[in-house]
């Protein structure tokens, strides 16, 4: 799970300091390697070695929303909906975070790593 502590000023111009939560689990993780053709990873790096920004974009927008959820406060649940990830989507916070990505490879790689689950070797 990555915690992203991001600031932002909201619809009514109040500066805010906010946690945000992503994380793939290990199956949604198979799921989208498997509904994809070629596998999400393979499609990953097809878009990004053929500098398709469009598709680099549309992807890492699909990735973000898929990943976001809201943690229980027991810790026991990660709750994600589509409407949960269509509230973050409207915020400001969102575009931050997008733009981050889109415009610095190495945050974006250190946000895919951080929501793809650790799989050990045995698994």
């Amino acid at each position: 799970m990555l915690k992203k502590t991001i600031t932002y000023t909201d619809y009514n111009g109040m500066e805010r300091t906010e946690d945000f939560y992503f994380n793939l689990t290990k199956a949604e993780v198979v799921e989208m390697q498997y509904s994809i053709g070629g596998g999400l990873k393979e499609r990953l790096e097809s878009i990004v070695n053929t500098k398709d920004q469009p598709s680099i974009i549309r992807e890492f927008k699909k990735l973000i929303l898929a990943a976001y959820g809201e943690k229980s406060p027991d810790g026991r649940q990660f709750m994600k909906s589509e409407e949960i990830s269509k509230r973050f989507e409207c915020t400001e916070a969102y575009s931050i975070l997008f733009m981050e990505l889109a415009t610095d490879a190495d945050k974006a790689a250190e946000f895919v790593n951080g929501i793809i689950p650790k799989i050990k070797a045995e698994e």
